[in-house]
């Protein structure tokens, strides 16, 4: 009984260590704020400098201006009502993101993939497709 009430502390500890580890490998509470506001200009300071892209029509590896541009059209054009996280992942230093957008339009499902470490994480790809 007195080995349980010792290793209970530790165990607390270590689970509590690892958890931390794990929420700060998540992706950024700021790129999921620029979704739910549907802001190009948070979503920018994320951008790699070139990044992967499929918007809609937009399927190609742009330049971090020009994604900026494209993700301006993409709101101007449909204004977000709600994001919603359906899924997300950690492996090493990158990170994932599969959400739901539901817009003045349609709903679109998101995908994004994030690599780096803190403070310095990038948006390597991203997906916005049409929900069916």
């Amino acid at each position: 009984m007195k080995n349980i009430k010792i290793f209970r502390p530790a165990v607390i500890v270590i689970v509590l260590f690892f958890s931390c580890l794990q929420l700060f490998a998540q992706v950024p509470e700021e790129i999921i704020t620029g979704f739910k506001n549907g802001s190009s200009e948070i979503l920018f300071k994320y951008f790699n400098q070139s990044i992967e892209m499929v918007v809609l029509d937009n399927d190609d590896i742009y330049s971090k201006e020009q994604a900026k541009q494209i993700i301006s059209r993409f709101f101007s054009n449909n204004k977000p009502k709600k994001f919603t996280i359906l899924h997300q992942g950690v492996k090493g230093d990158s990170s994932y993101l599969i959400g739901k957008l539901l817009t003045d339009k349609r709903t679109y499902r998101v995908y994004f993939f994030v690599k780096g470490k803190s403070p310095n994480r990038y948006i390597h790809q991203l997906r916005i497709e049409e929900d069916l």
